[in-house]
């Protein structure tokens, strides 16, 4: 099994040898609870070995590796949050790629749908860079965040409901370290909208006594403290939506240009 030592030279790698890693569940509460900022907190993520599942296939991926990447070196590790600590926009997704994130080390990486992201982000001024091939290429996020409900690429990019829970600490204490400058949330995909709701709510976030039903587009008014924060659905830029035409380019950059523009007022 393969995966890239903690502070081994690694660009962008958040963790050092001694970074604490959890194992279980109760580690994940643990160590989420006690990260006082993003950069203990991703170090943190970036060493998760609670999944027994979920590190057997990113470790598995990372050594079998696709025949294209063969002669790269694969992450292989969780993919932590990525971006601004002191954001106004975040982005939230459901899970990395096994070939994409978990080959590159950074968030919607090195795959189709991290091509259509970023290239749209760009467009609307949220990233430096048109692309994003790998954690050493100088993209960097401007004034946004990026995270995933689950930190690890899993089978058939399906994780169970264990894995969403076992990883659930990861996500609430990431929005709640950067909430008091967050105005906008982007939900990528159902999956993603269904698990930032109580996440949120943990988060200190006061939302509708109910959650809206997912929609490209749609807008759910929510606040932290006295502060209004919008979340925003956006459909997936999968290869399926994308090669269907259920999401295109232009729908793409109207959502991130209307969070821009909310986060930046």
């Amino acid at each position: 099994m393969s995966f890239v030592p903690p502070g081994s030279g690694w660009p962008g790698d958040p963790a050092a040898p001694d970074t604490p890693v959890a194992q279980n569940a109760r580690e994940v509460a643990k160590l989420a609870a006690e990260s006082r900022t993003p950069a203990d907190l991703t170090a943190r993520q970036s060493v998760c070995r609670a999944c027994p599942r979920l590190v057997e296939w990113r470790e598995e991926v990372a050594d079998v590796k696709r025949r294209a990447f063969a002669d790269e070196t694969y992450w292989g590790r969780p993919i932590a949050g990525w971006g601004d600590e002191d954001p106004h926009t975040l982005i939230v997704g459901l899970a990395p790629a096994a070939h994409g994130g978990n080959r590159t080390g950074r968030i919607f990486t090195g795959d189709r749908s991290g091509d259509w992201l970023f290239a749209s982000l760009y467009r609307t001024g949220l990233a430096a860079q048109e692309t994003s091939v790998h954690a050493g290429d100088g993209q960097r996020l401007i004034g946004a965040r990026m995270m995933a409900a689950v930190r690890c690429a899993p089978p058939a990019n399906k994780p169970t409901p264990e894995e969403r829970d076992t990883c659930f600490p990861w996500l609430a204490r990431e929005l709640a370290l950067v909430a008091g400058t967050t105005r906008v949330i982007v939900a990528l995909g159902g999956f993603a909208w269904q698990a930032v709701w109580p996440a949120l709510r943990a988060a200190g976030f006061t939302l509708p006594p109910r959650r809206p039903p997912f929609g490209h587009g749609v807008e759910v008014p929510v606040s932290y403290g006295a502060a209004p924060v919008t979340l925003i659905g956006c459909y997936h830029p999968s290869q399926q939506n994308t090669f269907t035409g259920r999401v295109t380019a232009d729908m793409l950059d109207a959502v991130f240009a209307r969070a821009s523009a909310l986060g930046t007022l």
